[in-house]
């Protein structure tokens, strides 16, 4: 039964440090696989589109994603690996560990990584938009960065837009 763990917000240590590498013999332990339930649990209770590891207190290489677009499914990347960055944009971003501000970021229109899935299989997860950006924010996670780190004009989400994306934290 999967249950909402509590979301560590700026400040904590364990969002600063760069997770480790996931043993693929760890992925098919129950524990593990507990974890990950609890995560997507966790992360449509936030509610948000993505959660990374670090923002539940686990130091691990691994984020769950669910971009709410019927061309992609909810998503578990474990050890992500980039393949391909394209196309810079501006976006306007927030993030779960950072509740109620928002601000302006350089992403990648386009993105790809490599990774496992649950099952320890290979897989790549490509796509441009909010996946895009989505992929990019939770792998920022596991380098030990937040958004706050890169953005411009971070402040209080105002507008119904930017509450919308602070709510649902483009992460």
């Amino acid at each position: 039964m999967p249950y909402v763990r509590e979301i560590v917000r700026d400040g904590h240590p364990t969002l600063r440090k760069v997770a480790k590498k996931v043993d693929p013999r760890e992925i098919s332990d129950p524990m593990f696989q507990q974890l990950i339930d609890d995560m997507f649990e966790t992360m449509y209770a936030a509610p948000g589109v993505g959660l990374a590891a670090p923002q539940v207190n686990v130091s691990k290489r691994f984020f769950v994603m669910d971009v709410h677009d019927d061309e992609y499914e909810p998503q578990v990347v474990i050890n992500p690996k980039i393949e391909d960055a394209q196309e810079e944009v501006e976006v306007t971003e927030g993030c779960l560990s950072v509740p109620g501000m928002v601000g302006e970021i350089t992403r990648f229109k386009h993105f790809a990584v490599s990774g496992l899935d649950r099952n320890g299989n290979k897989i790549r997860v490509e796509g441009d938009g909010l996946l895009a950006q989505c992929l990019q924010h939770e792998i920022d996670h596991l380098n030990g960065v937040l958004y706050i780190d890169k953005a411009r004009n971070v402040r209080p989400a105002v507008t119904e837009e930017e509450k919308e994306i602070a709510e649902t934290a483009a992460e």
